[in-house]
């Protein structure tokens, strides 16, 4: 709770009411102020904002509209995977909440190492927390060195970025280790193009989709367009994580706040990867607690507004996590039965987490549609 805020019980429900200046919210897109432009996840926070009579507003991510920003204000700028995004979103985000003194959304502590597997990596192990054993290069002779020498197979391979297992590929043997420590070291990896048999967009279950992917690519060529407009090859580096095998599914665990939600996710047929699968099991009764108190644990220490953690088992029957990221589908958040407490409680529910976020930032009891 806020020191410039009042709070009345009324039938059970807190009104609080703003005693210094007038709230608002600022949704930060891309494009024009046009509602029909603004991504899904987004559209829910103004559909809430709007609900509850919350002051809110579009802010175009525009040079001209930045400086329109005040002390006063609430910003949620939940940036895409596009690399502007990924260059512009940190400075933002700094001046936004450290010179200016901006609440944010996400904030600096929860966003610098968003879609970037090596810093998450880095993190996680600069706090002894258990992010499943990684091997980074940025040599290519040190790369090509383990990849002949120490390398224990199969591993991982994982571009830093990347979300729904598209830029994640099993490797079985030396010379395929080899093979993408070159083009890393050499003219690089665009987004959805790992040299892999193993790619996800070859799999079966990805038929359809790579398809449709193609043709409307070829139909973007014809145009003169840039298919891969906003994503620069990935290069000059090397990421390996280890591979834990005998898991069926990965325990998918999203903390917001005090509240935490859980689903295990299966992976697709014949394949070792559940990001991007759709397969969700929503059975409280198979969550493994112990994911619940690590994601917890490291959403505290770390200081986390929100993320969403990708937990595996290991050869001895202990988990860690190989992912998180504060970006996630909303929609898998809301079909959940209910959430997780701190104490181990479970509370029936279903909850939208842009809820649950914006009751985290504004200290306030929000109403849902």
């Amino acid at each position: 709770m806020t020191e410039d805020s009042e709070i009345q019980q009324v039938d059970g429900n807190a009104i609080y009411n703003w005693m210094e200046t007038a709230l608002r919210v600022l949704i930060v897109i891309d494009g024009s102020k046009d509602k029909k432009e603004v991504a899904s996840f987004n559209r829910k926070f103004l559909e809430l904002l709007a609900i509850n009579d919350i002051p809110h507003n579009i802010l175009p991510l525009l040079p001209s509209e930045m400086w329109s920003i005040t002390k006063e204000d609430t910003v949620i700028f939940r940036r895409n995977l596009t690399d502007d995004h990924y260059l512009l979103a940190p400075i933002l985000t700094q001046i936004w909440e450290r010179e200016i003194g901006v609440r944010v959304f996400p904030d600096w502590s929860t966003s610098w190492h968003y879609d970037d597997k090596i810093s998450q990596y880095l993190l996680c192990k600069a706090h002894d927390l258990p992010y499943t054993e990684s091997w980074i290069f940025w040599n290519k002779q040190e790369a090509l060195h383990w990849a002949e020498t120490e390398a224990r197979y199969p591993v991982v391979f994982k571009l830093k970025g990347g979300a729904g297992s598209s830029n994640v590929v099993l490797v079985r043997k030396r010379a395929e280790a080899i093979k993408l420590i070159k083009a890393m070291f050499g003219k690089g990896i665009r987004q959805w193009h790992v040299p892999s048999a193993d790619n996800v967009w070859f799999h079966p279950s990805s038929f359809i989709k790579t398809i449709k992917w193609h043709l409307l690519n070829i139909m973007r060529s014809f145009r003169g367009e840039d298919p891969m407009e906003g994503y620069l090859p990935h290069k000059n580096y090397a990421l390996f994580q280890k591979f834990l095998p005998g898991n069926a599914f990965d325990t998918r665990i999203t903390v917001i706040g005090d509240r935490a939600f859980a689903f295990r996710r299966m992976n697709r047929k014949n394949d070792f990867r559940s990001s991007g699968s759709g397969k969700i099991d929503y059975d409280q009764n198979k969550i493994d607690k112990r994911c619940l108190e690590v994601a917890f644990k490291v959403s505290a220490e770390l200081k986390f507004q929100s993320m969403a953690y990708d937990f595996l088992k290991n050869e001895s029957g202990g988990i860690e996590f190989c992912e998180m990221s504060y970006s996630y589908n909303d929609t898998a958040i809301y079909n959940c039965p209910g959430h997780w407490d701190r104490a181990g409680n479970f509370i029936e529910g279903h909850f939208w987490p842009q809820t649950c976020i914006l009751e985290e930032l504004l200290h306030i009891n929000i109403r849902q549609p």
